[in-house]
């Protein structure tokens, strides 16, 4: 399972980068408007090492592009010390599974539905996130449907285009939770062949402790399912977190690792 979801994980950047080897990596160099990270070759065993990590480096420089590094710990234990020995900061994250016969639907107070590639759609879905992700954790915040309409108005252009142009391929599917406040949270499963990861699920500060984000990550499961997929990733940013997605049927397997 940890082996099939390690390769997925190297896949799926590939909609939206270009690959290069650098010593034991892959380098995803972005092809659109946000960056990609460096990934350890899946099945390769190597032990990394710190040089390993100035390679990247050096060659992230020439190219100007961010340093940051994404992997699945169990499957490369020794990149996160030698990350740390090279300077950077690196975090990990529970990493969980859902296969078909552990879902558990979750419905709330809000009618959740899959998004279409409509600009205002886009601008809405991309603020909620933004704004889920500028207060983490679970509490109820401050933010809520006057600063999601003030954020999707000054959204860049560019951004919209390029996440509407993700929809248009097929590469990325968003779900939306709505309520007489319109939309308040969001979330977005990215396929390749018959597997799936869920990513940016997010409640509006404001409109959180009701559901709304396991309502929104079950909508995502469930057209999953519907359309070939037979196992779907995620992971979560706390232990806490993880227990909003273990309500829709996850189970954690392991860590993912980041570094930047």
């Amino acid at each position: 399972m940890i082996t099939r979801v390690d390769d997925y994980l190297h896949k799926v950047p590939l909609s939206g980068a270009v690959a290069e080897e650098v010593g034991p990596f892959t380098l995803f160099r972005s092809t659109t408007v946000w960056p990609y990270y460096a990934r350890p070759v899946p099945g390769s065993g190597v032990t990394i090492e710190a040089s390993d990590i100035e390679l990247v480096r050096a060659r992230c420089a020439e190219l100007e592009i961010p340093l940051s590094f994404e992997w699945v710990v169990e499957t490369c234990p020794s990149l996160g010390p030698a990350a740390v020995a090279a300077g950077l900061t690196v975090v990990e994250h529970p990493l969980l599974v859902l296969e078909r016969a552990d879902f558990r639907p979750v419905v709330a107070d809000a009618r959740c539905e899959i998004l279409s590639a409509d600009e205002e759609v886009v601008r809405q879905s991309r603020a909620v996130a933004g704004l889920a992700f500028g207060e983490p954790g679970t509490a109820v915040g401050k933010a809520g449907p006057a600063e999601r309409d003030a954020a999707a108005a000054e959204m860049s252009a560019d951004v919209v285009t390029a996440l509407q142009d993700r929809v248009h391929r097929g590469v990325a599917v968003s779900a939306g939770a709505f309520t007489d406040d319109g939309m308040v949270a969001t979330g977005t499963h990215q396929p390749v062949d018959s597997a799936t990861e869920i990513v940016g699920v997010g409640t509006l500060p404001s409109m959180r402790r009701r559901g709304l984000g396991a309502a929104v990550t079950s909508a995502l499961v469930q057209h999953a399912l519907d359309n070939e997929v037979d196992l779907v990733l995620l992971s979560a940013e706390t232990a806490a977190v993880a227990a909003v997605y273990e309500r829709v049927g996850f189970r954690r397997i392991g860590s993912a690792g980041a570094a930047e």
